[in-house]
Parts: C-alpha cells; structure tokens; sequence
C-alpha cells in the first residue's frame, strides 16, 4: 500500500536539504528513506529559494560548504535528485497571502508557499512551520 508520501511530491526546507546532502546524521534513517524514495520517482523538489538561502547562510559563515557556493549548490542539486521549483509569480502572491498568521522569514514563506502550489508535503524541523502545518495550512511532516 502507497502511502500519501510516496503519491505527493517532498519540498524540503533548506535545513533539511542541507542535511541530506552533506549526510548529517540529524536527518533520521526513516526521514533518509522516505526523501530517497522521493528521489527515485522525480518527486523530491526543493524551492528556488532554497539556493539563495544556502548562498546567504555561506556568505554570512552560517555554515561551511567545503568549497566554492556555485559548485556545491550545482552539485547538490544533482547529487541529491532534486527538481528546483522556480519563483513564479503565483508563488511571490501565494507568500505574502499565506492564511493565518505567519512570521515574516522571507525564505519559510517562499518554501510554504512552493509547498502549498506544488502542492507536497513540505519536510522540515521548523517548529513554527510545524504548528502552522497542524492548523492545517500546509501539508508537512518533521525530519
């Protein structure tokens, strides 16, 4: 039995990416599966925004690549199986009319909304993306 995962695209949040390329042992072995299987069948996708967010977080010594920014994200992006959805203007609008409440974080509001217009299953460890997930917002699931 196909389970909702396996039939819905995964958007990963830019920490989650990160992980999973760099093979971060926080990443759980199920979370590894389940991305993998994403993978395998032209399903895993990560935000446009994404990129930036990893040039950014590079640039300001958030976190160490081990090489050059191009290089890595084009290796990463190929590595990992991922397809870049684009910043499309119905993502632009969908981000800053997201229901309810939510915070200002420019990257989080592109990648919920990428998630919701896809529509997938966005995989992450934000808790605020979480318990917006669980007002039923967007579909998401913790790493």
């Amino acid at each position: 039995m196909r389970t909702i995962f396996e039939r819905r695209p995964l958007v990963l949040d830019t920490h989650v990416w990160i992980w999973l390329v760099q093979g971060d042992p926080t990443l759980a072995p199920a979370t590894r599966d389940l991305i993998r299987a994403a993978a395998n069948t032209g399903n895993l996708r990560i935000s446009a925004i994404t990129l930036w967010e990893v040039a950014l977080l590079a640039s300001r010594n958030r976190i160490e690549l081990g090489e050059q920014t191009l290089p890595w994200l084009e290796d990463a992006v190929a590595r990992s199986g991922t397809v870049i959805e684009p910043l499309t203007p119905r993502v632009a609008a969908e981000s800053y009319q997201l229901p309810n409440p939510f915070h200002r974080d420019l990257a989080d509001r592109m990648i919920v909304a990428t998630s919701r217009l896809v529509p997938a299953t966005l995989v992450t460890c934000d808790g605020p993306i979480l318990d917006y997930a669980a007002r039923g917002h967007v579909n998401a699931i913790a790493a």
